[in-house]
């Protein structure tokens, strides 16, 4: 039996983390928190210019949703070529460098939060990401591959 009370949707679910935050951390951690924290307020910024909601970010982990599949992807490469531009500005072990993984699928909001497999999805295939990369689940690739000139 459903519980009646838990809101469902179908959504597009954008999930990104740091490559080697830990070893970051360790390193410098204020230089971290600081390079993190300004990378963070300009995926926001990104993610509301395209539509999508920061659903929460901890750690070094971000999570949004957003109505269009194409909508998610586009503000995905934009936030990789931002950050790569102020990567460039540091030194190779100061980069920080998210992977991001996108997927569209069913979840559930509660609390302004989401919950379900159409999240997990996305946290496991970001994994699968470079560092500076998006890895799309098949669901998402269906929505934009005639759409967007991506390789």
């Amino acid at each position: 039996m459903t519980d009646k009370s838990l809101k469902r949707k179908l959504t597009t679910i954008l999930h990104a983390d740091v490559k080697g935050y830990s070893r970051l951390m360790d390193d410098n951690e204020e230089a971290t928190v600081s390079t993190l924290t300004a990378y963070r307020e300009v995926m926001g910024m990104l993610i509301r210019q395209h539509r999508g909601r920061v659903v929460h970010g901890s750690g070094d982990s971000l999570l949004a949703d957003f109505i269009s599949v194409v909508d998610a992807v586009q503000c995905a490469v934009e936030i990789q070529e931002e950050l790569k531009t102020r990567n460039a500005e540091l030194s190779q072990d100061r980069k920080v460098e998210f992977r991001v993984g996108i997927n569209l699928g069913d979840v559930i909001e509660k609390d302004e939060d989401l919950h379900g497999d159409g999240v997990n999805i996305a946290a496991r295939i970001e994994g699968l990401a470079e560092g500076g990369g998006i890895c799309i689940s098949r669901t998402a690739f269906d929505q934009v591959r005639n759409k967007l000139k991506l390789a």
